[in-house]
């Protein structure tokens, strides 16, 4: 039977996609390729007929992960920087990890990964201080960085990570709203 065209890609999509939010909710070594598979509605066979190997759909699912959370919570259409900060610094995205941002769901493990695991997660990183330097600086010259977005940046994902640690609602609202304060 033939498939319509785009249908391959389609496909693609939907397992980067199941793969993203999975990967978020149980972290990097959680998730087997067959669950992934399943949770698509797909065979563990049919995943090489999409991916070379689990690296290259881990790759891809950090950075699906990424421009999911630019788009909703960094893009210029959030607002400024407040309603950012709002958006991120939140007890929503503390407590759902799984369409969260993915450098505070699964950061302090992809230094471990591979490297083309890393290289998603270096550019997702960069991606996350440059929205920033946007934010707090529109007409800052492409490329510039500055201690202020990395500050912040670093602060934002700090936050969010210390709030899923602790064990205590109301101290994971006084980390978050700290985090805004500064």
């Amino acid at each position: 039977m033939r498939y319509p065209e785009g249908h391959k890609g389609s496909v693609r999509a939907t397992i980067v996609a199941k793969a993203a939010r999975a990967l978020r909710a149980g972290g990097l070594a959680g998730v087997s390729i067959p669950a992934l598979m399943k949770a698509a509605g797909l065979t563990h066979g049919g995943f090489y007929a999409h991916f070379e190997n689990r690296d290259e759909l881990v790759s891809e699912a950090v950075l699906a992960a990424a421009h999911e959370t630019a788009a909703r919570v960094l893009s210029p259409e959030i607002g400024d920087l407040d309603a950012t900060l709002d958006a991120y610094l939140s007890i929503g995205h503390v407590e759902h990890p799984e369409v969260g941002c993915v450098i505070a769901a699964l950061g302090t493990e992809g230094r471990a990964q591979s490297k083309p695991v890393r290289r998603a997660f270096a550019e997702a990183a960069r991606g996350f201080v440059r929205l920033l330097e946007t934010k707090l600086h529109p007409k800052s010259a492409a490329g510039t960085l500055s201690d202020e977005a990395m500050r912040l940046s670093a602060q934002m994902i700090g936050a969010v990570v210390l709030a899923r640690l602790v064990d205590d609602p109301a101290l994971a609202a006084r980390i978050l709203n700290a985090a805004k304060a500064h």
